[in-house]
């Protein structure tokens, strides 16, 4: 599949701002804090960003308010609905912290569970899919759940400045969670058979092994750029070890200096480099997430 930057870039950011938004709404961190009230503002910017990359993916931006009115039966859409009325909640608690000092509960879990299930219907539009089969499994909500968690702990706890162990322990909880539940995930997406071959795409596995004689037009058309993306295995392998170096090892070498450290400049900073890895890292796999993807209208191609 072609990998969007627009989609990479709203997945990661989105992403991290959901999983903030979650630490945030479980009332990890001081509301009487400037910091705290800095992560109110980081995590409504990460996701408000993300939301509006996304944009740029649609062909008529415009009518993207359209999107919405598909909820019965599209993730997309879904996810659109959840996005929006995931923000009510968010903005509200964000004002009571920042101007009040007051963090509200009830807002906050509700903010937690919109959180939750906006990150779940994104990763919903991909495992769905069944013609991708990389995709089609239960680990793809998991993963992005996890990841999103882990960088959301990461950042709440660089805002903290290394004062809530309480936070950086489960964020490495997290992160190690993440990491296995990605390894898992990619394992079985490198030894997947596919349910349709060219064989079954063309019905003519009666005769024998099907092979490509001459491509069916001469020139690109959607189908050909949007999943006809291709990128060499050993380059991927390499890319793959770039995003879990950066993705986790990085990030759970900072949180270990940072709770040595106890509170403290350098904890912070080290928190700080954790999440700009962690951010790399995400990026790097969302990017081979969409690259390896291998969709099964290319048996014709």
């Amino acid at each position: 599949m072609h990998p969007a930057f627009s989609i990479i870039l709203f997945t990661t950011l989105s992403g991290l701002g959901y999983g903030l938004a979650v630490v945030l709404g479980l009332g990890f961190l001081d509301p009487s804090l400037l910091s705290t009230k800095l992560a109110y503002l980081a995590s409504l910017a990460l996701i408000g960003i993300g939301l509006l990359s996304s944009l740029l993916h649609l062909g008529n931006p415009q009518r993207a308010w359209r999107a919405l009115s598909q909820w019965r039966s599209s993730w997309l859409s879904r996810e659109g609905v959840m996005a929006i009325a995931t923000f009510v909640p968010l903005t509200l608690n964000a004002a009571l912290v920042i101007f009040t000092d007051r963090y509200d509960a009830i807002l906050g879990l509700i903010g937690v569970l919109g959180a939750l299930v906006t990150v779940y219907c994104t990763s919903m539009i991909y495992a769905s899919l069944r013609t991708v089969g990389s995709w089609h499994t239960r680990l793809t909500p998991l993963c992005f759940i996890l990841i999103s968690l882990a960088g959301g702990l990461l950042l709440a706890g660089a805002f903290a400045g290394g004062n809530a162990l309480m936070v950086e322990l489960l964020a490495l909880v997290v992160i190690l969670l993440a990491l296995t539940a990605k390894m898992v995930w990619r394992n079985r997406a490198t030894t997947l058979v596919p349910i349709s071959t060219p064989e079954s795409a063309t019905g003519l596995g009666f005769i024998g092994k099907v092979r490509l004689f001459e491509r069916p037009h001469a020139l690109d058309n959607y189908l050909t750029r949007e999943m006809g993306f291709r990128v060499a295995r050993k380059h991927a392998a390499k890319l793959w070890v770039v995003a879990f170096f950066f993705g986790a090892i990085l990030p759970i070498l900072t949180l270990l200096i940072a709770m040595a450290a106890g509170s403290g400049a350098t904890a912070q900073l080290g928190l700080i480099a954790g999440v700009v890895a962690h951010f790399l890292g995400v990026f790097v796999e969302r990017w081979l997430f969409f690259a390896e993807a291998k969709h099964a209208v290319m048996n014709y191609y």
